[in-house]
């Protein structure tokens, strides 16, 4: 799956580190939408709900435009507001914390475990103070967290436990779909992602109250939307709370109806490629790969290496252009959010807040993962990363 990009007005091919697979029945479940009576709040939104209620095994899911949406119609749904706390870790892309930031809340950075880059529950329990409202466990590159140790911390301090599951649809820990793991569990359907609908995302929960505030949230606080007024024969609505236009299309929901029948071929491919890094690496001692633990089914949104430059006599950053100019898309995931501007100007972060996330931002470094990957681009990216590493 060899992609081309345009360099200095040159095109080059590149293998990018994740891409959307789209074939001929995901066209036609759109087509056939767009052929339809509705495009947006129609009956395909139900149906996608309930189809990744089922496979999550949630008794409800809320569907929204993003999954920037869906985090912050979580935390609005668990009452987040100013003078609130909520624990996360650094090692996330920033909408998770930017998600409790909208809600006029204090985000507060809890360590992760060097070794899996998952939020440290003795960390979590440091942070926890009489401020603190949530937990938001983020399942990073696709490993669900230590759901165990931080459910019995949040239920022995009266916290939710939001799953930022995000780049884990699929997986499982101890045998329990992420998506049973927390109070809410929120998706992602950008096309990086295990299933895509261009842009979208979703919540899952077995609370019904989360469920229906989550619903208002996404339709401007009001309590019904177009489809339920039109079958009931009513004009009326009622606006109960402070919502948003976070609403996804009918022509979104086909797609991701169609991706999700996908999606257990698609997740078995992502562990193949994983298991043929780990073997081509297994022998480097400057590539380390990050730890699974036993218990937990890997979804593989990310294969994640941390590169030992001590062993080298070359570093991440131009491994990482090295890289690139061979056409192998790698990636960085992420800077610690500690350490953007924002949070650094507004909420008075700094370096040496959360050490080992600091340190392994340094040598991070994402190889292409996506199920639409060749045995011949798998085979590139392997040798191109093994000539630089030990030339």
């Amino acid at each position: 799956m060899i992609l081309e990009q345009k360099v200095n007005n040159k095109t080059n091919p590149i293998i990018p580190y994740g891409h959307q697979w789209i074939d001929e029945t995901d066209i036609q479940a759109v087509v056939d939408v767009l052929r339809s009576d509705w495009l947006t709040t129609g009956p395909k939104v139900a149906e996608f709900e309930q189809a990744v209620a089922d496979y999550a095994g949630a008794k409800y899911a809320v569907a929204v435009s993003s999954g920037t949406a869906a985090l912050h119609a979580a935390m609005h749904a668990v009452g987040v507001g100013p003078g609130d706390e909520v624990i996360l870790p650094p090692m996330t892309f920033v909408a998770t914390a930017n998600s409790v930031v909208f809600q006029g809340a204090t985000p507060v950075f809890a360590d992760v475990d060097p070794d899996t880059l998952l939020i440290n529950p003795a960390e979590v329990e440091s942070k926890i103070t009489d401020r603190t409202k949530a937990i938001i466990a983020v399942d990073y590159a696709g490993q669900p967290c230590d759901y165990n140790a931080l459910r019995d911390i949040a239920k022995r301090h009266g916290l939710i436990l939001v799953a930022d599951a995000c780049h884990s649809l699929g997986a499982q820990f101890k045998g329990r779909n992420v998506g049973t793991l927390a109070d809410l569990s929120v998706f992602s359907f950008h096309p990086v992602k295990h299933i895509t609908t261009g842009e979208g995302g979703m919540v899952v929960t077995d609370e019904a109250k989360f469920a229906e505030k989550m619903r208002r949230f996404r339709n401007h606080g009001i309590t019904s939307d177009h489809h339920q007024r039109r079958s009931q024969g009513s004009w009326y609505y009622e606006m109960a709370d402070l919502g948003y236009n976070y609403r996804i299309t009918d022509i979104q929901c086909a797609l991701g109806i169609s991706q999700l029948r996908k999606l257990p071929g698609w997740l078995k491919r992502r562990r193949e490629i994983a298991r043929h890094y780990d073997e081509a690496f297994a022998e480097i001692p400057a590539i380390k790969p990050l730890d699974v633990k036993p218990d937990v089914y890997h979804a593989y949104h990310l294969y994640v290496c941390q590169i030992d430059s001590t062993k080298l006599n070359i570093d991440r950053d131009a491994i990482f252009k090295k890289l690139h100019a061979k056409g192998i898309g790698v990636n960085v995931h992420y800077i610690p959010v500690h350490l953007h501007p924002f949070y650094r100007n507004c909420f008075a972060t700094k370096p040496g807040l959360c050490i080992a996330a600091e340190a392994a931002y340094e040598r991070l470094i994402s190889l292409p993962m996506f199920p639409e990957m060749t045995g011949q681009d798998i085979n590139a990216v392997i040798s191109s990363f093994k000539n630089i590493l030990l030339k």
